[in-house]
């Protein structure tokens, strides 16, 4: 692997494990195995890299969340496939944690990855959530929309409750919920 790729996949690791504040380029290039030289190099600095591992990060959850979202079956299918793929709950949400972190929210460029795969995610299942109203598989006064936030408020919502039990059972409960709630508005 090359040495920014390297770089690019230690600070994608880092910012979720650590944070922006917590992620030094010390550290960054100590788990790349890549001198201070070979960072500056490719990158003016911290900020950079970590736009460049945030906008990578926001690009691998959308395209995971499109695997599930896309493909046959009904809306509640697709949604229910997205909500129960396999996840890393104890860490969190790669893309979610970082709302968490001041300097990252504080900074327009670092924010803006983030801000734009959550809009981009509910923006998806708005559409399948209108696709399965259009399709009578729920009823005329179901919202989209809300509801699309609804359930990216419950996914991040869980992984909060499960780091803070320490245990993936808040999570896997807050996702079961929705699917049963989304079940329970189908005609």
């Amino acid at each position: 692997m090359e040495t920014v790729e390297r770089l690019i996949r230690s600070t994608q690791q880092l910012l979720w494990e650590r944070g922006y504040v917590g992620t030094s380029p010390k550290a960054i290039q100590a788990a790349a195995d890549a001198g201070q030289g070979s960072m500056y190099h490719h990158f003016t600095g911290k900020a950079e890299l970590a736009k460049v591992a945030i906008e990578r990060s926001a690009t691998e959850l959308t395209a995971a969340a499109e695997e599930q979202l896309s493909g046959p079956g009904t809306a509640i299918e697709r949604i229910t496939r997205y909500l129960e793929r396999d996840r890393e709950v104890q860490k969190g949400c790669r893309i979610g944690r970082l709302t968490a972190d001041p300097d990252v929210m504080a900074d327009p460029a670092l924010r803006a990855p983030v801000d734009a795969t959550f809009r981009r995610i509910r923006e998806r299942l708005a559409e399948i959530l209108a696709e399965g109203k259009e399709a009578g598989e729920f009823p005329a006064t179901l919202d989209p929309v809300a509801t699309a936030a609804t359930v990216a408020a419950v996914l991040q919502g869980g992984y909060v409750l499960a780091r803070a039990a320490g245990d993936d059972a808040p999570f896997d409960q807050a996702v079961q919920g929705i699917i049963h709630l989304l079940r329970g508005a189908a005609r």
